[in-house]
């Protein structure tokens, strides 16, 4: 027997909080695409075509041959997408979680608190991937990769934006103040964004620099990112780049559920 959306939501509650989330995307979505589409592709109209025509006629070695948009674009994308995580599961989720989000509705119904993050994060999930996959629309445009890897690039994404969405979400449900969260942003996740391998590759960083970007799981998901568009991966490296994502998102799940519970049951 076919189940009903109504019968599917009962046995799965997590479902009813993706069901809420979604429906206050609908009321937005456009807004939200525009920015998907126009931020990629004024980064790589600027950055990529301009700026790399610049590095590309100095034949830069760091490069080894690779054209520089070649190069950006992945970077671009993976750092979209840990800001895509970050953005979806820090403020929503310190604002669901006060006195009157809700949250405190949700928790008032069957629904246990595991229940909501599993909705919330799967929400998350799919804004990440959505926008992902826009950017990749805007790659592909470019002429940066084929549809068949962009696609293949979308994997990598959608991991890099949950292993930073993950604990976000663990440790903005306990937040009392908005402000840690945007010093979160501006101390952690900008320098990320400069120094994980996004616009030059970390060789020309500092020795002991290179090896505190390595540890950092941007620079996993640029990693594996750059490895799945552009081709050339090691299969080695592409394992740790990919374990290191999963662990990290694994991590925050389980982190996740129990400051959930401890938030939302008191």
């Amino acid at each position: 027997m076919a189940l009903t959306t109504d019968t599917l939501t009962a046995r799965v509650p997590a479902l009813r909080e993706f069901g809420y989330w979604m429906r206050r995307y609908r009321r937005i979505w456009r807004g939200t695409v525009v920015i998907s589409v126009a931020n990629p592709l004024l980064f790589l109209a600027a950055m990529g075509a301009g700026l790399g025509k610049l590095v590309d006629a100095n034949h830069s070695g760091h490069l080894s041959g690779t054209p520089y948009l070649d190069f950006l674009a992945p970077g671009l994308l993976a750092a979209s997408a840990m800001q895509n995580g970050f953005i979806e599961g820090a403020f929503p989720v310190f604002q669901s979680s006060r006195t009157r989000g809700n949250y405190s509705a949700a928790v008032a119904t069957s629904m246990r608190p595991t229940d909501i993050l599993a909705g919330h994060l799967l929400f998350v999930a799919f804004r990440v991937l959505l926008s992902g996959l826009l950017f990749l629309g805007v790659v592909v445009a470019f002429g940066v990769v084929g549809p068949a890897r962009a696609l293949l690039a979308a994997g990598p994404v959608l991991l890099t934006g949950t292993a930073f969405a993950a604990p976000l979400m663990a440790w903005a449900v306990l937040v009392d103040r908005q402000s840690r969260l945007n010093g979160l942003y501006r101390f952690v996740v900008m320098p990320l964004y400069m120094f994980s391998g996004t616009f030059f590759p970390i060789s020309q960083l500092p020795y002991w620099l290179q090896a505190v970007a390595t540890c950092t799981p941007l620079y996993q998901g640029v990693a594996l990112t750059r490895a799945a568009a552009l081709g050339g991966a090691h299969p080695g490296a592409t394992a740790v780049h990919a374990c290191y994502l999963l662990a990290m998102t694994a991590a925050g799940i389980w982190v996740s559920r129990r400051s959930y519970t401890h938030r939302l049951n008191r």
